[in-house]
């Protein structure tokens, strides 16, 4: 068979088309979408918040990429300051009004572009020291300081990253967190705390300490890469250690939904999508039918009106709006 016969009997696949389309689209060759319109909303405190946030992750080239090593590198040559701002402004339009991340870049993009996005700051007052032997160093400036800096940027909320708020649990300082919930609800911040492991918002409420929410993982674990269940472990995820493969963040996810089912609190979803394992239409179903309130997703800006119209659709039907756990 000549090259030529090969070149004409090779299909695009499903992502190449759906490229080529956007390219299309671009060119001015058909119509653009309509944005997504009445993407429902809630609120935690008085501050409403559309039921899919935008997460940061790929902004931060923080990729969850498994044995890829060039795929952090990729994201950071993407989102160059100009995309960010354009991925905000699209979320922004689609109805989607709360990013997770960085006060910061919001701050700016809102100077730049005249958005008026909402920031919670995902934050880690230990400054994101990953110790070996996991020992606890924050002290109380520290938790002070950053919940200041915050404030003084415009972020309407703030959140202990999930590494830190694991290993607080972990090392049983909750005196840490009850802290920085306290200080941040000083500063007129929605406060939460976030976690990978089940046992974060478990002894939290124990210990009856005021969070205004929780960011907890929430996926299932039917995936192909998601670590068995034998090699699971408490306070694996992100440990960096021998056992975390960095290919599942929810390792307990019919003990989590059990777990918060007791929770009167909100609660803000993440890795919904199992850092890209998950079809949309799959994660957000999972989240939002198990009790999560919110869910917080990375995404590219060619994804962010499809993820809106489709949690919409989702958000819509009896199984979810229905559900077991009562909406907060």
């Amino acid at each position: 068979m000549e090259e030529t016969d090969v070149a004409e009997e090779t299909t695009e696949s499903f992502e190449e088309k759906k490229l080529l389309a956007r390219k299309a689209k671009a060119a001015g060759e058909t119509p653009a979408e309509d944005p997504v319109e009445g993407l429902p909303k809630g609120k935690i405190g008085d501050i409403e918040i559309s039921r899919i946030i935008c997460g940061s992750n790929l902004f931060w080239g923080a990729a969850h990429s498994r044995e890829l090593k060039y795929v952090s590198r990729l994201l950071r040559s993407y989102f160059t300051k100009d995309k960010i701002f354009e991925t905000l402004q699209l979320c922004e339009e689609n109805g989607i009004n709360t990013n997770i991340g960085d006060a910061g870049m919001v701050e700016s993009y809102r100077e730049e572009r005249g958005g008026s996005m909402q920031s919670i700051a995902q934050v880690d007052p230990d400054n994101y020291r990953h110790r070996p032997d996991g020992a606890v160093v924050t002290t109380t400036d520290d938790i002070h300081r950053i919940i200041d800096q915050t404030a003084e940027r415009g972020a309407v909320g703030i959140l202990i990253i999930g590494v830190r708020a694991d290993r607080y649990v972990k090392a049983n300082r909750l005196d840490l967190i009850e802290e920085f919930i306290t200080y941040g609800k000083k500063a007129g911040l929605i406060t939460g705390v976030g976690g990978h492991d089940k046992r974060v918002p478990e002894a939290c409420e124990k210990a009856g300490i005021d969070t205004d929410f929780y960011f907890k993982t929430i996926h299932h674990d039917g995936y192909y890469s998601a670590l068995p269940k034998e090699k699971r472990e408490p306070f694996l995820v992100d440990s960096y250690g021998p056992g975390d493969h960095d290919c599942i963040w929810e390792q307990y996810p019919e003990e989590t939904i059990e777990i918060m089912k007791t929770v009167k609190k909100p609660w803000i979803g993440f890795k919904v999508l199992a850092a890209g394992a998950l079809d949309p239409r799959d994660g957000f179903a999972f989240a939002f039918r198990n009790g999560a309130d919110y869910a917080c997703v990375g995404m590219f800006d060619w994804q962010v009106r499809e993820d809106a119209l489709i949690a919409k659709e989702i958000l819509a039907t009896s199984e979810v709006s229905d559900r077991p756990r009562p909406w907060v």
